[in-house]
């Protein structure tokens, strides 16, 4: 999230303002679409409370920033991904917790002002120090802006790494039907997140954009939030989670560059 902060800039926020619609239709379908399935899947599948509760978390955590990186692959609107990124996470302290507690509070108390203490703790904070660094310096911390992606990403790997250890023993029994919830969840989020955007007459690359914005989800935050609060089980699946959308990711991202070029050879 740090990394995140040192590598905005303010015309990321502006953009809020000049193109409100394309953010909102964004911003709605990130909250609408991920919580609620996330809650149908762990109904339909009957995940145990704790994995429910870990499938319902990462789909109520904001989008994540690989999306920012897939999207360009895409040939998406990167300016639009990087705004709803930054509007997810800065509202995350509050829909985060608040769709954690209606959805998963069915299977589990939840702990809801712990989780937006954490949730500022973790997005909010590093954010904002990320910001105030870059002001103060500028193009002083571009280089280190190029680095800290990979650093984030390398800690998220380790991060993972740790969660799925720790659970090594419980993957033999349930690693199938919490792979097949995450899967579904992901895929339902690009799915979705397309044709909302196509609704609203948003063009292909808008679309494409807002597609990928909605199924990754920043599961690092997930990770931490249901380690700290609900166990190493309730992380699963946020920790698959961050593996599987980088792939279904880059794995879509190829195929729309494909059908761009495809297209172009045709015409």
């Amino acid at each position: 999230m740090f990394g995140m902060g040192i590598t905005l800039r303010g015309e990321d926020f502006k953009r809020i303002f000049q193109r409100p619609q394309d953010v909102l239709v964004g911003f709605c379908a990130q909250y609408g679409v991920m919580p609620f399935t996330g809650f149908a899947l762990a109904k339909i599948l009957g995940l145990t409370p704790l994995l429910a509760a870990g499938v319902v978390l990462v789909g109520s955590c904001p989008g994540g920033t690989a999306s920012n990186v897939i999207t360009y692959l895409a040939r998406g609107d990167v300016a639009l991904s990087v705004t709803m990124t930054s509007v997810s996470t800065i509202f995350s302290p509050i829909f985060t917790p608040l769709f954690t507690y209606l959805f998963a509070g069915q299977w589990i108390s939840v702990p809801v002002l712990k989780l937006f203490i954490s949730t500022v703790e973790i997005i909010l904070l590093p954010v904002v120090l990320g910001l105030g660094i870059r002001g103060l310096f500028k193009e002083k911390v571009d280089n280190a802006a190029q680095v800290l992606p990979l650093v984030s990403s390398l800690t998220i790997i380790f991060i993972v790494g740790v969660i799925v250890a720790a659970n090594a023993e419980s993957l033999r029994g349930i690693g199938l039907k919490t792979g097949i919830a995450v899967v579904l969840h992901n895929t339902i989020g690009l799915f979705l997140g397309f044709y909302i955007a196509r609704l609203f007459r948003m063009d292909i690359s808008k679309a494409r954009a807002v597609s990928i914005e909605v199924g990754m989800q920043n599961s690092g935050l997930g990770v931490a939030l249901a380690r700290t609060h609900f166990g190493a089980l309730a992380a699963l699946p946020s920790a698959m989670f961050s593996v599987w959308h980088n792939i279904s990711g880059s794995a879509l991202a190829w195929w729309w560059r494909r059908k761009d070029t495809n297209n172009l050879a045709t015409n």
